[in-house]
C-alpha cells in the first residue's frame, strides 16, 4: 500500500486545531514569587506574578508597598502545548509580569498579594515574606517562595521582545538590543553598562551598528546630548570592524561606533537623547545612504550618601591613591625643592583636585602646573594626575610639610575613604657664604649693585647699544600702473566663467553617470538571480533565498532610482504604483519577497517552491519598462 501522508504531518495538524482553543477554557492559575527571600536594603531582587488561561479582559493589580520602590518591570504571554501519555493536548496561556524590586527599611517585611478580577470572582496570591537586614547580604538567590514551586522558566528566550503593552521599562538597561519593527536589517542601538549610579560615579555609553547588510562607510554621527554628565572619550575606532552577534535567534555583525565615559554632576533621573547617523551600505554603484536613530535612554543618579566628609567634591568618587614625590629632603638655603602631589586611580581624573599642599612660613610654596595621563581601558577611565609645586627655603633650620589628607567616596564599597601621605622634613642648610635666610625685599643699595653687575655682564662679551639708521627711497610706481594689476582683475572672472562651465559638465556627467550606474545595477542584479539558479537544488536553502532577495532588491533600486531596502510591503507596494508599474507585476514582486523571507526563517525549502519563486523573479525582470 502506498503512504500519501506522515504521521508528523497530521500531529502537526492536530496541533494547529488545538492552538486555536480559547484560553478561558481551563481553569485560571495565579501565583506570584520571588527569587530570594532574604536581601539587604542596598541589594534587589525579582518578584514574579503569573497567571495561567486568564482571559484577555481579567484585570490585574500588582502588589503596592509603602517598604518598597520597584525599578523596572517587564511582561510577556506565551502559549504552551504539552502532550503525555498519549492523552489529549494540554494548552496553557501564560502571562508573566516581572518586577525589579528594592527594599527601603530593614526588617521583616510582608509584600501584599496581587489581585486578579475576571468573571466576576477576583483572585489572590499569597502574600510573600521577606527578611530584609541593612546594607549588602549579596548571597546568592534562594529558592522562589510564593503559591507555587519554581517552574522552568518558559521565557528565557524571549527576553528581548518589545512589550507590545507598554509597560516594558527596558529603556533603563537592556543589554541585548530589541530589534526595531521596521528596521530590522539595519539599526542603531546605544546602550550602557550601568543606569543605576552615584552622582561622580562612571557610566560606559556604547554606540553600535548592528547589520545584515553590507557596510560601506559610516558618514557622520551625531552623538546623544549629554546635559548633566562630564564626558570623556574611551574609544572611537577608525575603521568599521564587525563581531558576530546573534539577536533574538537572528545573525547580526556588530560594528563599534563611539564609547564615551560619562560622569554625572548632578543627581536625579538623567535623559540621554537618541544619537543619529549617516551609513551607506553596499559598494560602489550598489550602494545607497540610509539615516539611522538610536534608542533614547534613562539614568538614574543617586546623591551620595549621608557622612561625607566635610568640604568634599562630588567629583571625589572611584577608588584612589596618592603620593608625595620629593625632590631632595636636604637643600642649600637659595636652593629650590620640586614637591610632586600624585593621585592615581579609577575615576574621573581631570575632574579631581588634589588636597593643596602647605607647608611653615620658613618654605614659600608657588602656584603649581598640573599634569593628566589618562590610561583607559576597554570600559573604564583611570590614570593619574601631578600636580607640581616650586617650594623655596627662605631660611635655614628644619622643616615639616604635613601629611595630605584626599576624601573619597568608593562607590563598589559604597563607603567614604581617605587618601594619605606621610609627613616629609626638609632640611635647610646654610649656603657657601654663610648666610642663614634669604631677605625679604632688597635695599635700594643692593638693587644698585645688580644693576652694575648686569651691565658689566652684558658689556663684557661686546654688546653695544643699540642704533637706529635710516635709509630714504623714492616713492614706488603705482599698484593700477604695475602690468599685473589688470591680470589680477581678469583672473577672478576667469575663475567664474571656468568654474559655471566645469559645473555644467558635471551636471551633464552625472546625469549619464545616473543612467548607466541604473543599468551597471540591473545587470548586477540579473546575474545575482543566475546565481541563485545554481543554489535552486542545493541543500542551502537559506543562501538561495537571499540570493534571490538580493537580486530582487537590487534590480527595483535600479529601475525605481531610490532604496528599497528598508520598506514595508505596503510601503513598496505604493511606490511601485506611483511609479506606473502595473498591477500584476507588483503583485509578482510582493510574492517573491514574502517568499523569500518565508523560505530564509519559515523553512520553505522544497525545490517546486524554488522553481516557482525563481521563476517568478525572473518573470519581474523580463520587459521592465
Amino acid at each position: 500500500m502506498r503512504r500519501t501522508g506522515s504521521g508528523r504531518t497530521a500531529l502537526l495538524a492536530v496541533l494547529a486545531l488545538l492552538a486555536t482553543a480559547p484560553a478561558w477554557a481551563a481553569d485560571i492559575e495565579f501565583y506570584q514569587t520571588v527569587d530570594r527571600t532574604e536581601v539587604g536594603t542596598d541589594d534587589t531582587f525579582k518578584l514574579t506574578v503569573v497567571m495561567v488561561d486568564a482571559p484577555s479582559n481579567a484585570q490585574l493589580r500588582l502588589p503596592q508597598s509603602n517598604d518598597f520602590e520597584v525599578l523596572s518591570s517587564s511582561r510577556g504571554s506565551q502559549r504552551s502545548i504539552s502532550l503525555s501519555g498519549g492523552g489529549p493536548a494540554v494548552i496553557q496561556d501564560i502571562t508573566r509580569h516581572e518586577l525589579l524590586m528594592r527594599p527601603l527599611r530593614a526588617g521583616k517585611l510582608t509584600l501584599p498579594p496581587a489581585t486578579l478580577t475576571a468573571g466576576g470572582r477576583t483572585y489572590r496570591t499569597d502574600a510573600v515574606q521577606l527578611t530584609v537586614r541593612e546594607g549588602r547580604v549579596g548571597n546568592a538567590p534562594q529558592a522562589q517562595q510564593g503559591g507555587r514551586p519554581q517552574l522552568p522558566d518558559p521565557f528565557r528566550n524571549f527576553r528581548n521582545m518589545p512589550d507590545p503593552f507598554g509597560d516594558d521599562d527596558s529603556d533603563l538597561r537592556d543589554d541585548e538590543p530589541v530589534i526595531p519593527r521596521g528596521d530590522s536589517d539595519l539599526f542603531l542601538r546605544a546602550s550602557l553598562d550601568r543606569d543605576d549610579l552615584y552622582v561622580g560615579e562612571q557610566a560606559t555609553l556604547s554606540l553600535y551598528i548592528y547589520s545584515r547588510v553590507d557596510l560601506s562607510s559610516v558618514d557622520a554621527v551625531t552623538m546623544p546630548k549629554l546635559e548633566g554628565f562630564w564626558t570623556e572619550e574611551v574609544e572611537s575606532p577608525t575603521q568599521l570592524t564587525g563581531e558576530q552577534k546573534v539577536v533574538d535567534g537572528i545573525p547580526y555583525r556588530a560594528y563599534l561606533l563611539r564609547r564615551r565615559a560619562l560622569f554625572p554632576v548632578k543627581s536625579g533621573t538623567l535623559l540621554i537623547t537618541p544619537a543619529e547617523a549617516d551609513i551607506t551600505t553596499g559598494f560602489l554603484f550598489a550602494g545607497h545612504r540610509v539615516h539611522r536613530v538610536s534608542n533614547g535612554l534613562k539614568v538614574k543618579v543617586r546623591p551620595l550618601p549621608n557622612g561625607a566628609p566635610p568640604n568634599m567634591s562630588n567629583a571625589n568618587v572611584g577608588s584612589w591613591r596618592m603620593s608625595l614625590d620629593v625632590s631632595q629632603t636636604r637643600v642649600e638655603l637659595g636652593q629650590p625643592i620640586t614637591v610632586k602631589v600624585i593621585l592615581e586611580g579609577q575615576g574621573n581624573v581631570k575632574n579631581v583636585t588634589p588636597p593643596k599642599l602647605t607647608g611653615p612660613a620658613a618654605l614659600k610654596v608657588y602656584e603649581p602646573t598640573t599634569t593628566d595621563r589618562l590610561t583607559p581601558n576597554r570600559n573604564r577611565i583611570q590614570g593619574r594626575r601631578v600636580v607640581e609645586y616650586l617650594v623655596m627655603p627662605q631660611r635655614t633650620g628644619t622643616f615639616t610639610l604635613p601629611e595630605l589628607r584626599f576624601p573619597y567616596f568608593d562607590p563598589s564599597r559604597r563607603q567614604y575613604e581617605t587618601a594619605r601621605t606621610d609627613p616629609v622634613t626638609i632640611t635647610v642648610e646654610a649656603g657657601a657664604g654663610g648666610v642663614s635666610s634669604l631677605p625679604s625685599a632688597m635695599t635700594p643699595s643692593q638693587v644698585a649693585d645688580a644693576a652694575n653687575e648686569q651691565k658689566n655682564v652684558l658689556t663684557t662679551g661686546g654688546l653695544r647699544p643699540v642704533r637706529a639708521r635710516a635709509h630714504f627711497v623714492g616713492p614706488s610706481q603705482p599698484v593700477w600702473m604695475r602690468p599685473f594689476f589688470l591680470a589680477g582683475v581678469l583672473a577672478p572672472l576667469g575663475l567664474l566663467a571656468g568654474v559655471a562651465f566645469a559645473g555644467g559638465m558635471r551636471g551633464r556627467l552625472a546625469t549619464r553617470s545616473e543612467a548607466g550606474r541604473g543599468r551597471q545595477q540591473a545587470k548586477a542584479a540579473r546575474k545575482r538571480l543566475a546565481e541563485a539558479e545554481k543554489l535552486k537544488a542545493g541543500s542551502d536553502s537559506g543562501a538561495f533565498y537571499v540570493e534571490v532577495e538580493r537580486a530582487m532588491v537590487g534590480f527595483l533600486e535600479a529601475q525605481l532610482g531610490f532604496p528599497v531596502g528598508g520598506l514595508t510591503r505596503e510601503a513598496l507596494g505604493e511606490k511601485l504604483a506611483a511609479a506606473g508599474v502595473d498591477a500584476e507585476r507588483r503583485a509578482r514582486v510582493l510574492f517573491v519577497l514574502e517568499a523569500c523571507d518565508l523560505g530564509r526563517y519559515g523553512g520553505g525549502v522544497e525545490p517546486g517552491e524554488r522553481r516557482k519563486v525563481l521563476a517568478t523573479a525572473a518573470a519581474v525582470m523580463e520587459g521592465w519598462a
